[in-house]
C-alpha cells in the first residue's frame, strides 16, 4: 500500500485547510487510517484516526472540535479537515495506515505500517 498526502500550505491563523491522503491498492477499506504531525524540533504526534469502515474516530485533545477526519472508501482517500487553525498547528502532517492496528494502539505511530510522504502546513499569526 502506498499513501500520498496532499493539501498542505500556508494559511493565516483562524483559517482552514483540508488534507487528503490517497492510497493505492484494493485493500483500503480494510486499513485503519490516521494522521500524525511533526513540528520542528519535536517528536511526531498523533492527530486523528478513523476506523476501517469509518464511523468511529478519535482525536488528540489539542485538535478536538477543530479537526475532522473522514474517509471515502470508494475513492481510497482519507481526509483531514482543519478549521480554526492556530500557529501551533504548524507541522509536517503525515497520513498512516495499517491493516491490523488495534484500537488501544491507534495513537502509537509504531503501530502503523504504511506512511505517506508528509505535507507541510504552516499557520501564520
Amino acid at each position: 500500500v502506498q499513501l500520498q498526502a496532499s493539501g498542505g500550505g500556508l494559511v493565516q491563523a483562524g483559517g482552514s485547510l483540508r488534507l487528503s491522503c490517497a492510497a493505492s491498492g484494493r485493500t483500503f477499506s480494510s486499513i485503519g487510517m490516521g494522521w500524525f504531525r511533526q513540528a520542528p524540533g519535536k517528536e511526531r504526534e498523533f492527530v486523528a484516526v478513523i476506523r476501517r469502515t469509518g464511523g468511529i474516530t478519535a482525536y488528540a485533545d489539542s485538535v478536538k472540535g477543530r479537526f475532522t477526519i473522514s474517509r471515502d472508501n470508494t475513492k481510497n482517500t482519507v481526509y483531514l479537515q482543519m478549521n480554526s487553525l492556530k500557529p501551533e498547528d504548524t507541522a509536517v502532517y503525515y497520513c498512516a495506515g495499517d491493516h491490523s492496528v488495534i484500537w488501544s494502539e491507534v495513537k502509537n505511530q509504531y503501530a502503523y505500517e504504511y506512511w505517506g510522504q508528509g505535507t507541510q502546513v504552516t499557520v501564520s499569526s
